[in-house]
């Protein structure tokens, strides 16, 4: 039985570790021949060494033009064409608006967004040259609203999502798919910075409908999803894997909330 990303090759950026390499893990065992794209050489290198095969690292500063570039040449050598991309890589920032500082501002724009338009540009480029491919842009549940100390973060994950669907209008009526996927809360070094374990992990979220951070590995399916055949009528979408943050939150004094809400 093939894997629904049989023999395709797919660039996931930030995918030494976290978000990124639990993607680049499920691309893997379906199928994909993958590139794990990121700045830390040493993560992004023992991954491609661990799965072996096409598995391939190179190294990648999505702010930089001349990285996507050689990262677009070496992939086209090496195999001839691109067949997915998921701009992943991403950083946040937390701060109040009026003590942001312009170097936060220039490096969380220029990974966010900048980042995301450069993979755009250049793979994108590439795939509407060869007619065919998908890309999926992860944006953020603060894509889709406001947060206090997230004006930086959310303001480039909103970037994210415009973008997306622009280049879905430009990309589509070439053959490739542009697609958002936007996390809520994920179990990683950047969602969970203090590595709590069980129930510990899931304090804050009592008022998200699943009541729960995500795993990295729920988030990788979802583009896995849309970098597949069976997303092949989706472009310019959204779409949360957020435990259901996106819809609201619970309103414990009111019917309808959990019965662990209520006692608040």
């Amino acid at each position: 039985m093939t894997g629904r990303m049989q023999d395709r090759i797919a660039i996931i950026t930030g995918g030494a570790r976290g978000m990124g390499a639990a993607t680049v893990r499920l691309f893997a065992r379906e199928g994909a021949k993958v590139v794990i794209a990121d700045v830390l050489e040493e993560e992004g290198r023992a991954l491609a060494a661990e799965l072996g095969g096409d598995a391939m690292f190179q190294r990648l500063d999505v702010s930089s033009e001349a990285d996507w570039t050689a990262l677009t040449e070496a992939v086209l050598a090496r195999h001839g064409r691109i067949d997915a991309l998921v701009n992943n890589a991403a950083v946040v920032a937390f701060a109040p608006i009026t003590a942001l500082t312009v170097e936060m501002i220039d490096r969380v724009l220029g990974i966010n967004v900048k980042g995301t338009m450069l993979g755009l540009k250049h793979i994108g480029g590439a795939m509407c040259a060869a007619g065919r491919g998908a890309i999926v842009n992860i944006s953020s549940v603060d894509g889709l609203r406001g947060a206090n100390a997230l004006s930086l973060y959310s303001s480039s994950k909103w970037a994210v999502r415009g973008l997306t669907k622009t280049a879905a209008l430009e990309f589509g009526h070439q053959g490739v798919r542009v697609n958002s996927v936007h996390p809520g809360g994920v179990n990683t070094l950047m969602g969970n910075p203090q590595a709590l374990e069980g129930e510990a992990k899931n304090a804050g979220y009592e008022r998200v409908p699943l009541q729960r951070i995500g795993e990295p590995e729920e988030i990788a399916a979802a583009s896995l999803f849309l970098c597949s055949d069976e997303a092949s009528y989706i472009c310019g979408a959204e779409l949360s894997v957020d435990g259901g943050w996106a819809a609201g939150y619970y309103h414990h004094y009111l019917p309808g909330a959990p019965a662990s809400l209520t006692s608040i």
